[in-house]
């Protein structure tokens, strides 16, 4: 069982720590979880959002969904897919697909409002997610920002869960 915890950690912190390495910081997907929520709680705190975010990254199908995602935008960035995978991701081709179908086990986890949040986050692109859809970086986040939508997406589904609990 000992082991088996330490999998588990070691899945986290590495999830985490490529979440950092890729330029995304927990606060970031914080803040996409306050502009998706602010205007139906007026009271919302960032701290909510960032627990909710903390919640969310906890779960173990979304620590998996992040390290493949960073690792196949990590072999597209290195040229090391083959074609025409490597090009279909290289350039985030619209109808790829896969990124978000990766996503949607993240959205999934607190119900099918979580595809709402995420279908409107993935159109507006705000915040990190625009800085990850910029394509003059060199870096390749063809499954990242999809990711990182869909964890914002799923924190948000949770905060709005437990406010309707409350009320």
């Amino acid at each position: 069982m000992l082991e088996k915890n330490k999998a588990i950690k070691l899945t986290e912190e590495t999830a985490r720590e490529w979440l950092k390495k890729r330029g995304v910081e927990v606060e970031d997907i914080a803040q996409l979880v306050y502009y998706l929520q602010e205007k139906y709680h007026p009271a919302l705190a960032i701290e909510d959002c960032l627990e909710n975010v903390e919640r969310v990254l906890s779960k173990r199908e979304v620590q998996n969904a992040i390290l493949t995602g960073i690792q196949l935008d990590i072999l597209a960035e290195q040229k090391k897919l083959e074609e025409p995978l490597q090009s279909i991701i290289s350039v985030d081709e619209g109808l790829y697909g896969v990124d978000e179908i990766l996503a949607f086990s993240i959205v999934n986890i607190y119900g099918s409002i979580g595809f709402t949040n995420y279908g409107y986050i993935d159109k507006q692109k705000p915040g990190i997610l625009q800085k990850l859809n910029d394509k003059s970086t060199g870096q390749c986040h063809t499954f990242l920002d999809d990711i990182v939508g869909a964890i914002a997406a799923a924190a948000s589904s949770r905060l709005a869960h437990r406010a309707a609990d409350i009320e």
